[in-house]
This record gives structure tokens, C-alpha cells and sequence, in this order.
């Protein structure tokens, strides 16, 4: 196959990838608005593909079967689970690089490429959370609007586990390093688990109880401006449905209707202005659970080897375990983001190791300086 086939085949397979990944994030979606948003994208995806397969068919290539990625696979798999918001993030590197390598090809693709940074631009506004079109005019007016979003539950899961493991690891290799007995060292492992747990447990029980207070409160200041200003909700519901395509005509007619039942009202334009679902604000107690659950498991990795070995053997297989588990982590992240692999597994295991080798030559010192 010659070269340039052979680019337009990879082409081929990455707006493939690209439309699979957004057709899959619209399904999971439950925010109308950023569903409709995922599906365009999807579309422009297809029209990407489709120009590049008519140059494979026209050169006589064979066309490979339309099946997603692992990669794309997985992260809809996240996003089921997590919501789009946690995965996002990852897709934005992606569209970065495509725009740069249809402008380096240079010709027609150039097009595309313009169109690609114009997908991040989309994305980039979806990651950070910030209102597009009628939001954004309405939110400048009703400024209580722009507090209280948040995402990243893939982060902070991610988060946990490498706090756990990375400060339980450090704590542990620097009491070894300054000679302590075994059984002070597995003592100290579990007091290091314990502490961080709950301690991560607390902050995320109060960060998440205030968070979801505040939006509580937020969807209740709209409950009552459709009951003490109608006609100006009346006004921001039909910028929304004109900003979905509706008539001027349509839109005031739409949103009538809609005022007469308020409650519906308030459901959309909570859903609408502040990009909230109220059913789902969030629960304190299972964020509690999750980061008390993640930290232990990472926490927990550096002490096993010391409950069957002592000394140098269990640092070092304390070490290697958290090593492989650090590695394996980072190594997921740059794989579902589209990264090095390699890159993001380095990363993190050397982060770790510099955190580890300085506590533990601490403890060595003191250790020495005690006896």
C-alpha cells in the first residue's frame, strides 16, 4: 500500500474512532443540551470519515470493518458509569492532535483541521463547565448561576488511590529507613491508612455537602423567580428554545405553555441555565465511602510485604508493588487520553520514587543520628 493510502487509512479509522467515542457520549448523556452537542460532533465525524473513504474506494483499497477502538470502548464504558464530564477531559488532547496532523498533510485536510480545533473549542467549553449561547446571556444576568459546577469523578478516583499509596509508601520506606522495629513499621502502615482515609473521607464528605447545599440552594432561587418574576422566566426560556432552533413565534408559544406548569419549568431551566440535573446533586456519604475506599486500596499496597518480610526484601517489594500499581495507572490515563503511555507511566512512577527516596533517606539519616 503506498504511503499516502496508507495515511488516509489511518484518517479513515481515527474519524471512526472519533465519531464512535462522541455517538456513544450523546447516548449516556442526560443533559439535552450536551447530548445534541456530542451528536453534532459525531456528525462532522462521519463527514470526515466518509471523505476519506471515498479516496481508499477510488484507489481500490479495501475498507476495514467500522468497529470503535479499545481505547474509545473504554471511555464510553467510563462515561456510562462516571458521566461524560470525567472523560471529556481525555478527549480534548485528542482533537488537539488531529487538528495538528491534517494541518501538517496539508491540502483539503487543512479544512478539516480548522474544523477539528473548532471541535476542542466545544469541548474545552463542555470540560470547564462553561454555559454557551442562551445560558451564557442569561447567566450574565443571574450571576448566582456560575458557582457550584464540578466534574472529574475519574480524576478524583484516580487521585485517591495515588494519595494513598504515594504518602502511605513514603511514610512507611522513611520509618524503615530510620531502623524502627518490624512491628512498628506494619503499626505505622495501618495508623497512615487509617488517618489518610478518613481524613480524605471527611474533606470529601464536607466538600461534596456544601457543594450539593449550594446547588440546592440554586435550584430553589429558581423555583421562586418563576413564582415571583414569570414574565422574565417566561423571557429566558424562549432565548433557550430559539437558541434550539424554534421560531421567535414558537419559542414564546413553547415557553407559555411550559409556565403553566411550574414545576416543569423549574426542571428546565435548572436543566437549561445551570446544566444540573435536580435529581442528581450528588451524595455526600457515597463520595465518603468512594475516597475513604480508593485511598485505603492504594494505602494498603506498601504495607502487604511487611506482614510477610522485614527489612530490605519488604522495602523492596513494597516499592516494586507500588512501582507496577503507579505505572499501571498512569499507563491507563495515557492510554484512555490518547498519550504516551509510556510518557504518563514514567511520570507518575517518578513522581513517586523521588517522594519515597527522600523520605526514606530522612529516615535513614535520623536513624543513624538517634543510635
Amino acid at each position: 500500500m503506498a504511503p499516502r493510502t496508507d495515511l488516509w487509512l489511518q484518517n479513515l479509522l481515527d474519524e471512526r474512532d472519533g465519531a464512535a467515542l462522541y455517538e456513544g457520549l450523546a447516548r449516556h448523556e442526560r443533559d439535552p443540551a450536551r447530548a445534541s452537542s456530542f451528536r453534532e460532533l459525531a456528525e462532522a465525524e462521519r463527514r470526515h470519515a466518509e471523505l476519506w473513504q471515498r479516496k481508499l474506494e477510488r484507489e481500490g483499497v479495501p475498507i476495514p470493518p467500522d468497529r470503535p477502538s479499545s481505547r474509545v470502548r473504554a471511555i464510553v464504558w467510563l462515561a456510562k458509569r462516571l458521566g461524560s464530564a470525567a472523560v471529556v477531559p481525555m478527549v480534548l488532547e485528542t482533537e488537539a492532535g488531529d487538528a495538528d496532523k491534517y494541518e501538517r498533510q496539508g491540502g483539503e485536510a487543512r479544512e478539516i483541521a480548522a474544523e477539528e480545533r473548532e471541535h476542542r473549542s466545544t469541548l474545552a467549553g463542555m470540560s470547564e463547565g462553561a454555559p454557551t449561547d442562551a445560558r451564557e446571556i442569561i447567566a450574565t444576568r443571574e450571576r448566582w448561576h456560575r458557582a457550584g459546577r464540578s466534574s472529574g469523578s475519574l480524576r478524583a478516583a484516580v487521585f485517591g488511590m495515588n494519595d494513598g499509596l504515594v504518602s502511605n509508601l513514603s511514610l512507611i520506606l522513611g520509618v524503615s529507613g530510620a531502623g524502627v522495629a518490624p512491628e512498628a513499621v506494619v503499626v505505622t502502615g495501618f495508623a497512615g491508612l487509617l488517618a489518610g482515609a478518613f481524613s480524605m473521607a471527611a474533606g470529601e464528605y464536607t466538600s461534596v455537602a456544601s457543594q450539593r447545599d449550594l446547588l440546592a440552594r440554586q435550584v430553589e432561587l429558581e423555583r421562586r423567580e418563576i413564582a415571583e418574576a414569570p414574565e422574565e422566566e417566561a423571557a429566558e426560556l424562549t432565548l433557550i428554545f430559539k437558541q434550539k432552533g424554534l421560531s421567535t413565534e414558537q419559542a414564546s408559544r413553547t415557553a407559555a405553555e411550559l409556565l403553566k406548569n411550574p414545576a416543569s419549568a423549574a426542571d428546565t431551566l435548572v436543566r437549561e441555565e445551570l446544566g444540573l440535573d435536580p435529581e442528581d446533586l450528588g451524595s455526600p456519604i457515597g463520595a465518603a465511602v468512594a475516597s475513604f475506599a480508593l485511598f485505603s486500596v492504594g494505602a494498603l499496597v506498601p504495607v502487604l510485604p511487611f506482614l510477610f518480610t522485614t527489612g530490605t526484601p519488604a522495602v523492596a517489594i513494597a516499592a516494586a508493588l507500588a512501582g507496577t500499581l503507579l505505572a499501571a495507572v498512569g499507563g491507563l490515563l495515557g492510554f484512555l487520553s490518547g498519550t504516551s503511555v509510556v510518557r504518563s507511566a514514567a511520570r507518575m512512577v517518578g513522581l513517586a520514587a523521588v517522594a519515597a527516596g527522600v523520605t526514606y533517606a530522612v529516615g535513614r539519616i535520623f536513624g543513624a543520628t538517634v543510635s
